[in-house]
């Protein structure tokens, strides 16, 4: 009898691509970017986290962002810039910015299938990373994600943690300083676990417990989730954010791969677990509308388009990884 092996992630998670070198020594060498910045770029991101692409590729794969030259925004890089990291020779950095001109709205798919209403100028449509991020380029989703993540942590983190004092950016954007007691701060990444629970039909079983939560659109469902909690295992936090969420006991909790999802600063662990088909799922109230196993031939058939009734996680998600991975697998 030939015993299938445990599935694994078939390709890298969207968000974790990167081709940038991002060392600390580049950010903590100020006369090396200083001399480059004449032959640097700029990655913009608006007030809602959306950066310019080229409006002929939208739609399409391997898009690349729209980035600026560096000496537009003056002889040095301004107070508030980020460095990003360095790609074939060139710095990257981020800046905020908004469309110029005559500005126009069009609409554009975004996650999950959902279209969402994009400002549009000079050739170029803004688009958010998280229904975007699966169609750009790698070199465009690091940069994407990793601007997107330092913002946000900017923008929650304007004082210190110690005496409530006003903090300034170091580092070029990759740290922060008090200017009362001096104290340096880091830009903080919050750890979830994402788990994808199957029977134990087999190695990877034939069914998959899948979820929504009351605020999704109708037939949305995905893998359960959760954050991690001080002095908590990841294994363990897997375990107990599914019992809490849909009453279910799972075993042998194995880890997947892992991406960065910065809304607006967490980190996804993926895991696989096992659990008894016949445990009923009972959804935690206020968090969870619905919970159900669902066989592999309708996860295929959600992804093949032909399930009218089941929506899954766009393929910016970890989410989407994990679970084309397992519809993929034999039992």
């Amino acid at each position: 009898m030939t015993t299938s092996p445990p599935f694994q992630l078939d390709r890298l998670p969207t968000l974790s691509r990167s081709t940038a070198d991002r060392q600390e020594q580049l950010r903590n060498d100020p006369g090396r970017l200083v001399a480059r910045w004449p032959t640097a770029r700029v990655v913009l991101l608006d007030d809602k986290g959306r950066t310019p692409v080229p409006a002929d590729t939208v739609g399409g794969a391997g898009v690349p962002l729209s980035v600026r030259k560096a000496p537009d925004f003056g002889a040095e890089p301004p107070e508030d810039a980020v460095f990003l990291g360095e790609w074939e020779g060139a710095d990257y950095w981020a800046l905020p910015g908004a469309p110029e001109g005559d500005t126009e709205t069009v609409r554009v798919a975004g996650g999950w299938g959902f279209p969402y209403e994009a400002p549009a100028a000079d050739g170029e449509v803004w688009i958010d990373l998280r229904g975007h991020g699966a169609l750009l380029d790698d070199t465009a989703a690091g940069l994407f994600t990793t601007a997107v993540a330092l913002r946000n942590w900017h923008r929650r983190g304007g004082f210190c943690a110690r005496c409530g004092g006003t903090v300034r950016r170091v580092q070029f954007g990759w740290a922060t300083r008090c200017q009362s007691c001096g104290r340096e701060e880091y830009p903080r990444t919050d750890p979830a676990v994402i788990c994808l629970v199957h029977d134990d039909v087999g190695t990877n079983g034939e069914h998959v417990l899948l979820a929504r939560q009351p605020v999704w659109p109708p037939g949305r469902y995905s893998v359960l989730a959760g954050f991690v909690e001080a002095g908590e295992s990841l294994e363990a936090c897997t375990e107990r954010e599914i019992r809490e969420e849909v009453g279910v006991e799972v075993r042998d909790v194995r880890y997947l791969g892992s991406q960065p999802w910065p809304f607006p600063r967490s980190i996804m662990l993926g895991f696989a677990a096992r659990a008894d088909r016949a445990a009923e799922p009972v959804p935690a109230d206020g968090e969870i509308e619905d919970a159900r196993w669902v066989a592999r031939a309708e996860v295929r058939a959600a992804f093949d388009g032909e399930h009218a009734e089941l929506a899954l996680p766009g393929n910016a998600s970890i989410a989407h990884v994990m679970l084309r991975a397992w519809a993929r697998a034999d039992p």
